[in-house]
């Protein structure tokens, strides 16, 4: 719903509300400019409350209907289902302990430990905390397996400054070099036995001998002669 509000110009309206006065008599007091940029605001908070109304369960909208403001309406749903202050500070105290201690293990994929830095992060930027790509970057960089050692130090290498590479590029450049790892994983040597596994496989029949292989005709299998 938050981008919604963004996408309308609203969301500084819902987090931080509107000048109103406090009876008509402050609100004579105004000038016209004021009075104008008053009666804009009560209209757009009015769309933002109604965006609200419309976004929430039915089960849910009891609770807000006191509501007369969108900022108010949106404080009793952040306190409800985020939590206090207090809450959320846990909350994002555990997130951030969770993101800075990020190991990929050695048997995870690429995609598989993205996913993950990018669940915690985005818990992160929810509960209301912000986080630089850069920052993101560098604990990835800085948490991958030994095996990525070589392209972690050619991404830095290319990249001396970090803020200037995207998230989409670095997972771009390791995915890729994951790609090249997985097609060359198996040492030559092994590669060798298991092609010519494969052969002797495919060139045997039940006996143990070449598809092509003709039992010999001679005395030998002539008993008694």
């Amino acid at each position: 719903m938050k981008s919604v509000f963004i996408s309308q110009d609203l969301w500084e309206l819902v987090q931080n509300g509107y000048e109103h006065p406090k009876d008509a008599i402050e609100e004579a007091t105004w000038d016209e400019a004021k009075r104008k940029q008053y009666k804009q605001n009560r209209i757009r908070d009015n769309y933002a409350l109604s965006l609200i109304y419309r976004g929430v369960d039915e089960t849910i909208l009891p609770t807000i209907m006191a509501a007369t403001t969108a900022k108010e309406a949106w404080s009793i749903l952040e306190t409800k289902y985020r939590g206090s202050e207090k809450v959320i500070l846990f909350k994002l105290q555990s997130l951030w302990g969770r993101f800075d201690t990020l190991k990929m293990s050695k048997d995870e994929n690429l995609q598989s430990y993205f996913d993950q830095v990018l669940t915690i992060v985005n818990q992160i930027r929810s509960n209301g905390d912000t986080i630089e790509d850069v920052k993101i970057i560098r604990n990835i960089l800085r948490s991958l397996t030994v095996k990525y050692d070589h392209i972690v130090a050619a991404i830095e290498e290319a990249n001396k400054d970090l803020s200037t590479l995207t998230l989409t590029e670095l997972m771009g450049s390791l995915l890729a070099h994951e790609e090249r790892m997985r097609n060359f994983s198996e040492d030559p040597l092994e590669q060798t036995f298991q092609a010519k596994l494969r052969f002797s496989n495919n060139g045997e029949n039940k006996n143990g001998h070449g598809s092509n292989y003709q039992p010999r005709r001679g005395n030998s299998y002539n008993r008694g002669r």
